[in-house]
């Protein structure tokens, strides 16, 4: 019997770890015309990639930070390779359930080679009208 991972809430594909990631239109259209399999290279002012381990967490960037900042906000999820992801130490950015992991910008190619089926887009929010 596969089990639930108390960190994520998730029941992890074998070999994979699930992540969350907060997004605005900007970002989720690149990742689209990516064929939904890659994150785009990061802002000179984006230092790093942090992917979210659950989707809660998620939700509220998308909801409280990415619909003010750009009338619209996104949570996206994906598997990826769980050994790959070994090399990247938890952080908590926060409350016990703010865990992130930090992947630094000249990393992030090879993080999206590691990326194991397509990106989903599970949430979104916007703006009222």
């Amino acid at each position: 019997m596969t089990e639930t991972n108390p960190e994520t809430g998730t029941v992890p594909r074998s070999g994979t770890t699930t992540l969350w990631r907060p997004t605005g239109p900007e970002e989720l259209a690149l990742v689209e015309a990516s064929g939904w399999t890659a994150w785009p290279p990061r802002l000179p002012e984006q230092p790093i990639f942090y992917p979210v381990l659950n989707e809660d967490y998620a939700v509220r960037i998308a909801r409280d930070w990415n619909v003010p900042a750009s009338g619209a906000g996104y949570v996206t999820r994906f598997e990826v390779d769980a050994g790959f992801l070994e090399r990247y130490p938890v952080r908590r950015a926060g409350g016990e359930t703010i865990l992130e992991l930090w992947v630094p910008a000249e990393e992030l190619t090879e993080f999206n080679r590691h990326i194991v089926g397509r990106i989903e887009v599970v949430r979104e929010f916007h703006a009222p009208a």
